[in-house]
């Protein structure tokens, strides 16, 4: 069998060798004509006067003279040669003819006489051949070398000696203990098995993107003194079938070599999806791969001192063969940070930067709820950004907040032209939000409004939790929720007398909330039951299959409690903007002036209907010099006043 794949290799470039040379001497041959002359031949065409062109070479081995030249009828390609006797008189008669003419006469010597050039043609061209098939067939042997290392795996091995330490991966806590366990283990594994514990074969860290999971598998690796290989879940699929149970394969192979060792596995879900789903059916190629690293986890051959950490945002497609114990026993669910694990990831990505003294890491993290660790990243990185741009040589806090705006919502489209009319509009709009926000006793706190368009929004409110919690809320909060989203409607209704499409987005976010309090959260007259939850298809989208577990009639009474929800939420947002219509109209004047209010500003304008300091840099400078303010004289309006906001919290 190897024999005959090795000729099947082989033969294509044998027959492309034949063809080459076969081209090369119909080339040599085709292109040049030499007609053969005797010597009473030259002399009639030298009597004649016919020849152009003769070049005379002698050769001392055979006793001749080799004469070739041209006629003056021949073409380029065509020549003439003749032998002649090695004599003076036959030399010198031919001469004669060429005295008087206009011939052109080359004398050339002889090349048997130069060693070198006898070298150079007669082995020169057998050296390049001999090359030549040498390096045709080293080809071969390598691209057949290549095609049996098809099914090697990908996974990269690293000593144990990462750059990314636990010292780099801020908060976690928990998790940096359940994986530094297992380090442990392979370190003093005598300590675990003296009472007779078995430390799990797979840990699966799952949670939303950026919270930090391929980092911590790297700090595991920078921490480690074992092999440590890591390889994505694309890289066992292949088109061609069997690659990625022979990589599976290949992996665990290598792994054994040198355990005790640890394989990372990034993006499992891309090789790990449930088996025998879709429209269509399974994958098969990727089934039998995944089928291999099932066997290969926990089957009849042991894979003693081997441990697997993977990791994923999508659990809910993984398999369930691979999430029983004996394969991955231990989920570590890896959560977006609190305002602790917040303030700690900054200062981590603060190390490398220059930041002014009315920067506050902490009162950025309570600014930043929600953010992952990504997200704070990216937030510190546009700040430097934005103040290399603007030719700083710190990062003030007008740079943090730009940034904040920037990873929330996208840049700042400050160019576009707004009528006055659509900036009274979008000012009265988002003042609609901001006065719920401010008067509403569940509702969540009003940090920021700003009428300058970003991204799709032609502006925004920033509402924030009064204090962080886990993700509970009650139901008093979810109809402030809706009654904050509604209200930007309300107030154009109101003030404007006319409605627009503005609050599109508001209005499906609000029905979003409704529909889930009467069908998921049983928030309703309907009573405490769950009536519709989502079953995601695991190749059919997201929201494509919703579980509905309710009749026709009773699909008429949720349309009717969601409406009932929404309506009443209408209603209260309609009575608290009328309460407070002064409130809405000196907000939104004071955001047609200024574009942009913060919360220290916005509560000035609701205690005291103005804002002070407005138009008065003297004495914004004179309050910086007492707060002790470095810089402050190279400062702009806006950066002073949030310096002084910051000093004095």
């Amino acid at each position: 069998m190897k024999n005959k794949k090795y000729q099947k290799q082989t033969i294509p470039y044998l027959l492309l060798i034949f063809v080459i040379l076969g081209v090369l001497l119909f080339y040599n041959f085709s292109q040049f004509k030499i007609t053969e002359f005797t010597y009473d031949q030259l002399i009639v065409e030298l009597s004649n006067e016919t020849v152009k062109k003769i070049e005379i070479t002698p050769k001392n081995s055979a006793g001749v003279y080799t004469i070739s030249g041209q006629l003056k009828e021949y073409n380029v390609n065509e020549s003439f040669k003749v032998n002649v006797p090695l004599s003076e008189s036959v030399l010198e008669k031919i001469l004669n003819y060429v005295e008087d003419s206009d011939i052109e006469v080359v004398t050339k010597t002889n090349p048997e006489n130069n060693g070198f050039l006898v070298i150079l043609l007669n082995i020169i061209p057998y050296a390049f051949l001999i090359g030549g098939t040498v390096w045709l067939f080293s080809k071969i042997s390598g691209s057949n070398k290549n095609s049996m290392d098809f099914g090697r795996s990908k996974a990269k091995l690293s000593d144990g000696g990462g750059s990314v330490k636990f010292s780099d991966v801020a908060g976690l806590i928990e998790e940096k203990q359940e994986v530094a366990e297992l380090i442990d283990f392979l370190k003093n594994p005598k300590k675990f098995q003296k009472l007779g514990a078995r430390i799990p074969k797979g840990v699966l860290l799952v949670g939303p993107p950026g919270t930090g999971k391929t980092l911590l598998a790297k700090a595991v690796a920078g921490e480690a003194n074992v092999p440590f290989y890591y390889i994505s879940g694309s890289d066992f699929v292949e088109l061609f079938v069997g690659v990625g149970a022979s990589r599976v394969r290949d992996m665990f192979r290598e792994a054994k070599r040198t355990a005790p060792c640890l394989i990372f596995i990034d993006e499992i879900d891309a090789v790990g999806r449930q088996r025998g789903t879709g429209l269509g059916g399974g994958h098969d190629e990727r089934e039998q791969t995944l089928n291999q690293l099932l066997t290969e986890m926990d089957g009849f051959g042991a894979n003693e001192g081997i441990i697997i950490i993977a990791a994923t945002n999508r659990p809910d497609v993984l398999d369930p063969a691979l999430l029983r114990p004996g394969r991955f026993d231990r989920q570590v669910t890896v959560s977006l940070p609190d305002q602790k694990e917040r303030e700690a990831i900054l200062k981590v990505h603060a190390r490398d930067k220059i930041f002014d003294n009315s920067v506050n890491l902490e009162n950025i993290s309570k600014r930043t709820p929600g953010f992952s660790g990504a997200d704070l990243e990216n937030l510190l990185n546009e700040a430097a950004l934005l103040a290399v741009r603007r030719n700083k040589d710190s990062i003030s806090m007008n740079e943090i907040d730009e940034a904040t705006d920037r990873v929330l919502m996208g840049p700042a489209k400050e160019s576009r032209k707004i009528t006055d009319k659509e900036k009274r509009l979008i000012a009265i709009h988002e003042s609609g939000h901001a006065v719920i926000g401010l008067k509403l006793k569940d509702a969540n706190e009003v940090h920021k409004i700003t009428i300058i368009p970003r991204g799709m929004a032609g502006g925004y409110t920033m509402m924030l939790p009064k204090e962080e919690k886990i993700a509970i809320m009650t139901k008093n909060e979810l109809l402030a929720t809706i009654t904050g989203l509604l209200s930007g409607r309300v107030a154009e209704e109101i003030f404007l007398k006319e409605i627009t499409t503005g609050a599109s987005d508001d209005f499906r976010r609000a029905t979003s909330i409704a529909r889930s309090m009467v069908t998921e959260y049983g928030m309703s007259d309907l009573g405490p039951v769950q009536l519709e939850h989502k079953s995601e298809g695991v190749f059919l989208g997201r929201d494509y299959n919703k579980s509905k577990n309710f009749s026709d009639a009773v699909a008429l009474e949720i349309d009717q409690e969601v409406r009932k929800i929404i309506d009443s939420c209408y209603k209260d947002a309609t009575k608290l903007l009328k309460e407070n219509e002064k409130l809405v109209n000196l907000l939104a004047d004071t955001l047609i002036e200024k574009e942009t209010l913060t919360r220290e500003e916005i509560i000035e304008l609701v205690e005291t209907g103005k804002l002070s300091g407005d138009n008065n840099p003297e004495d914004l400078k004179n309050q910086a010099k007492k707060l002790g303010i470095k810089g402050y004289t190279k400062m702009s309006e806006s950066e002073l006043i949030k310096a002084i906001e910051n000093s004095k919290k």
